[in-house]
């Protein structure tokens, strides 16, 4: 039962055709109990509390009321669920409010940062191809008329979509990546980088090392009281990126 299931709806693929919500045929007998939207939001539910390793069909089924095998009328793997888990979870896209094309871009990746941060485990869905769901379309069609008035063609629009979301995506797996790694340290990320610098400020030593000593001579790692130094890196990392768009803007323009 996978994804290359017979399409209940003309040409499209069984599993598309879920994952857009699209009319299946009709069945004679009583209306079905279960549905792809209740399947769903009991995965969800399961990941926001246990996180993805602890959503599996039959614990899904078995939040339903229903068996496992019940499951397979409305989805057609594991794998499918996952996505079909993410779509939803993502939700719908923000508005972007007008204004200049890279105040939009900071807006949006805010808005998709925020999402990730209601669901952490949507960042170890796999990636296994390009967003095939309404939610993730309507999130790309949000960035893409963010970019409308560059001047960029679709394909270059479409890869600075892949370079923003992945920087998204990799910020957001580090920042979870660097709380595991403090964890029962009781030390916050403001405390683990100043101790650091403080530390290596006496062991690196500037003829050894010319280039990296001036870093913690200077308090490189310091942070101001009431700021988060993980806002501050994924400001400045995507303002490194916007930097090379606005580049290839001014190379139209000239």
């Amino acid at each position: 039962m996978g994804h290359n299931q017979p399409s209940t709806a003309g040409e499209v693929p069984a599993d598309l055709a879920r994952l857009w919500r699209l009319p299946a045929s009709a069945r004679r007998g009583r209306p079905a109990e279960l549905d792809v939207d209740r399947v769903v939001e009991a995965a969800v539910e399961l990941a926001d509390r246990d996180g993805l390793d602890g959503v599996t069909l039959q614990k899904v089924a078995q939040a339903l009321g229903f068996t496992k095998m019940s499951l397979y009328r409305h989805v057609g793997s594991k794998e499918e669920l996952v996505e079909l888990m993410a779509d939803h979870a993502t939700g719908s896209a923000p508005g972007i409010a007008a204004g200049g094309w890279r105040d939009g871009v900071h807006r949006w990746a805010a808005a998709i940062r925020a999402r990730y941060a209601e669901h952490p485990w949507l960042v170890e869905v796999p990636l296994a191809g390009p967003p095939r769901g309404p939610n993730a379309i309507g999130w790309m069609d949000a960035f893409l008329r963010v970019l409308h008035d560059t001047g960029l063609d679709p394909r270059t629009k479409a890869g600075v979509l892949v370079v923003v979301s992945g920087y998204v995506r990799n910020a957001i797996l580090q920042g979870r990546q660097l709380a595991e790694g403090r964890r029962g340290t009781g030390l916050s990320q403001v405390q683990v980088e100043r101790n650091y610098g403080r530390a290596l400020a006496a062991l690196v030593d500037p003829e050894r090392f010319p280039a990296a000593a001036p870093l913690f001579n200077a308090g490189a790692f310091e942070t101001a009281p009431g700021e988060n130094p993980e806002d501050q890196d994924f400001v400045f990392g995507l303002d490194l990126i916007l930097d090379g768009v606005e580049a290839a803007i001014a190379r139209l323009d000239r």
